[in-house]
């Protein structure tokens, strides 16, 4: 009898010895899996930052574009009132001093052709200035186009991988919720909501 019971404890101690080293390597798989999940969604929340990050960066070059163009606008506005005005001017200025420069008296007439002279240099001058300006207004209004372009191209790819990652995020929050044994689905949608 004792040689039966011996033999029964050497059947049932291998069963005995090898119960908690493979709980032990259950919990420690487990373990695993859940860090792994866990570093899935950690990543998951990173592109979903990322992209939103881009999408504001985007918003911003939109906002900068719309901003510029509507300067340039105002710029070309004014640039074209300061040269009729000065159109104006230059015509009003010649009429008078060509009358002078056609008159018998030399010196005046002389006077009145030099003085037509300097006003055509100096018309000449505030002409090329606003021609400059109206460059600038020009090349803001370019910089404002690309800009606005730029940003526009660049909140659609924001947008599009958005919503891709929070795709993401919600199945890794769910995976992970799950493989937790916490039983409480929280999506990012239910997130932003709260």
């Amino acid at each position: 009898m004792s040689t039966v019971k011996s033999f029964r404890i050497l059947i049932v101690l291998p069963f005995l010895l090898l119960t908690p080293v493979l709980t032990n390597a259950q919990a420690d798989k487990k373990q695993a899996e859940l860090k792994k999940l866990e570093t899935s969604l950690a990543a998951a929340k990173a592109k979903v930052a990322l992209n939103e990050q881009q999408s504001a960066k985007s918003d911003s070059l939109i906002n900068l574009g719309t901003q510029m163009i509507a300067e340039s606008k105002t710029e070309t506005k004014a640039i074209e009132a300061a040269r009729k005005k000065l159109d104006k001017d230059n015509v009003n200025s010649q009429k008078s001093l060509t009358k002078l420069s056609a008159s018998k008296d030399k010196d005046e007439s002389s006077k009145a052709k030099a003085d037509l002279k300097a006003l055509d240099v100096q018309y000449k001058s505030d002409s090329k200035a606003l021609d400059t300006r109206l460059k600038d207004a020009t090349k803001k209004m370019s910089a404002g186009n690309a800009n606005l372009a730029k940003g526009k191209a660049g909140k659609k790819n924001a947008q599009d991988a958005l919503k891709i990652s929070r795709k993401t995020l919600d199945t890794a929050q769910e995976k992970y919720d799950n493989a937790n044994g916490s039983g409480v689905n929280t999506t990012s949608k239910e997130k932003k909501k709260k």
